[in-house]
């Protein structure tokens, strides 16, 4: 099975789409982190589903669009594990990618 890992940026993005959600509703707020999280319990079952990332088409990166957002990953070379790199709202601009989790 594949297994699933967060990057710390990615948590601390999903963090922030709650926060930022929250000041008009915590229910959802709580409605979008769920779907963000489904959509990547989902990738372990399809791991190649989403787009090669635009900014980084000649890299392993993939991105699954949930309305604003963009949720960023990175497919192992084994494929045996998919790590959640950013979870971006689609108006801002990606400066770099890494590996730091």
């Amino acid at each position: 099975m594949v297994q699933v890992e967060w990057t710390k940026k990615a948590l601390s993005d999903l963090h922030e789409v709650y926060e930022f959600i929250a000041k008009d509703s915590l229910r959802y707020a709580q409605l979008q982190v769920e779907k963000i999280q489904e959509v990547v319990l989902n990738l372990t079952k399809f791991p190649a589903s989403g787009r090669k990332v635009p900014e980084f088409s000649s890299l392993p990166y993939r991105e699954v669009l949930l309305g604003n957002y963009r949720i960023i990953c990175r497919i192992t070379d084994a494929k045996d594990c998919i790590i959640v790199m950013a979870i971006l709202h689609g108006r801002q601009l990606i400066n770099k990618l890494s590996n730091g989790k």
